[in-house]
């Protein structure tokens, strides 16, 4: 039987902080995203980069985001993001 190593914040975050330096904020790690700013209010993505956003969450920790789960208290900031995650891969503490 295969053990899975349970996933934690600071894991969710470093993969989610990395894509989206990466992806949305051209590699420039001189912007600094703190864990509660909006994505949409500071403009790092838009409603095509939360499409994008939504495919690298499904494909990276293996979850399905269903279309009624496509809003800003699931996916517009780190904090948001990472419980949602945390919910949906069955670690809530």
């Amino acid at each position: 039987m295969t053990r899975r190593r349970k996933i934690t914040n600071t894991d969710i975050k470093k993969k989610l902080k990395i894509y989206l330096r990466d992806k949305f904020l051209l590699g420039d790690d001189s912007k600094v995203l703190n864990d509660d700013e909006s994505f949409l209010e500071k403009g790092v993505i838009d409603s095509t980069g939360v499409l994008e956003l939504v495919s690298f969450i499904e494909e990276t920790f293996k979850i399905t985001v269903e279309d009624e789960e496509l809003v800003p208290d699931n996916l517009d900031s780190l904090n948001k993001l990472t419980n949602y995650i945390k919910k949906k891969i069955g670690y809530v503490s």
